[in-house]
């Protein structure tokens, strides 16, 4: 995993990314999750300032609380605590983070755990608590091919193979707001894929080459 001092050096240099004219929340979302029937929820304008972040947020116990729509599961893990990681929850993580139609798991890459994580706490921060939606994780070959033969977005040699990716979204937040925080961590590559519906779109996290694209 890497080191607090590391994640300190490359900083959340966070991108405008044309979001001028784009809507930051999802407002749909955002009216079902909020206590107050009709008001949408809105991120502060600080939300893409680096200098928000202090040391004390990656130093606390890490949380990841996540979904995975395909099983129905839901779990809070706490993987991380003391600058170690725990090793029960770890495997946890990589369970969740199996390939549920394939009903395979493997060692899930902890530098993509740590990307997960960062991700949610740093939204949490403005109030946004909500879990994070796994839509897929690992993948066997198998898995992988089947999503090629059906059209739908898959690279053939997928890092989701080697536990190394993800797709991901958090309910109330748009691909260009979520795509962007994942991006600003400079971990890998991320590809915003952008679907209309009432659940829209998601984004692709991975530790490979630092890259985006859109799909």
């Amino acid at each position: 995993m890497a080191s607090r001092r590391d994640f300190l050096h490359h900083g959340l240099r966070l991108t405008a990314l044309g979001l001028v004219a784009v809507p930051l929340v999802d407002a749909q979302a955002a009216r079902t999750q909020t206590e107050a029937p009709g008001t949408d929820l809105e991120p502060p304008p600080d939300l893409f300032d680096a200098q928000v972040v202090d040391i004390d947020f990656w130093v606390k116990p890490r949380t990841l609380s996540v979904i995975r729509p395909q099983s129905g599961e839901r779990a809070n893990v706490l993987y991380w605590k003391d600058g170690e990681v725990i090793d029960s929850a770890y495997q946890e993580l990589c369970h969740l983070l199996r390939d549920v139609n394939g009903k395979a798991s493997i060692a899930i890459d902890p530098k993509l755990i740590e990307t997960l994580w960062a991700s949610q706490a740093f939204v949490a921060r403005y109030g946004l608590e909500r879990p994070l939606e796994i839509l897929s994780g690992y993948r066997t070959p198998a898995s992988n091919n089947r999503l090629i033969e059906q059209g739908v977005p898959a690279a053939r040699q997928s890092l989701h193979m080697s536990g190394k990716a993800a797709d991901v979204r958090i309910a109330g937040l748009t691909e260009e707001v979520l795509g962007g925080l994942v991006k600003s961590f400079r971990k890998g590559g991320v590809g915003f894929y952008y679907r209309s519906g009432p659940k829209g779109g998601w984004i692709h996290t991975d530790t490979g080459l630092n890259r985006t694209w859109k799909g």
